[in-house]
């Protein structure tokens, strides 16, 4: 058999169509897959360099920035109470002021009770 630049080949066109759609399906597939595998390589890599990081820090800090963080917390609630403290004592200046004037109110009225039994 010689095969040559005039060598002829029979095919039906549904023959030639489905090995055109097979090469393409296994193109695309072949660059997803490499797609995929790139991307879990890169967050593998990712994910160890997190952890190296996480690992070069002593427990020490580890526990310093626990302390830190619960100390914040604790700061966080006194300064919700003072915040409450503060309307208190706005509060409180206005009852003993109220309570002074009523002290001298009462003090008048004794007065005045006490005028109105001298005189007869």
């Amino acid at each position: 058999m010689k095969v040559s630049e005039n060598t002829s080949v029979a095919m039906p066109i549904k023959n030639m169509i489905g090995i055109v759609i097979a090469v393409a399906m296994g193109i695309f597939a072949y660059t997803e897959l490499t797609s995929r595998l790139t991307s879990l390589e890169t967050s593998r890599e990712l994910f160890s360099s997190d952890l190296l990081k996480k690992s070069e820090q002593v427990p020490t800090d580890q526990e310093q920035f626990m302390l830190l963080e619960h100390m914040a917390s604790q700061i966080e609630e006194l300064e919700s109470e003072m915040q409450g403290m503060r309307n208190n004592t706005v509060n409180l200046n206005r009852a003993m002021k109220d309570i002074e004037d009523m002290k001298a109110t009462i003090e008048n009225m004794k007065d005045k009770i006490r005028n109105n039994g001298s005189h007869p």
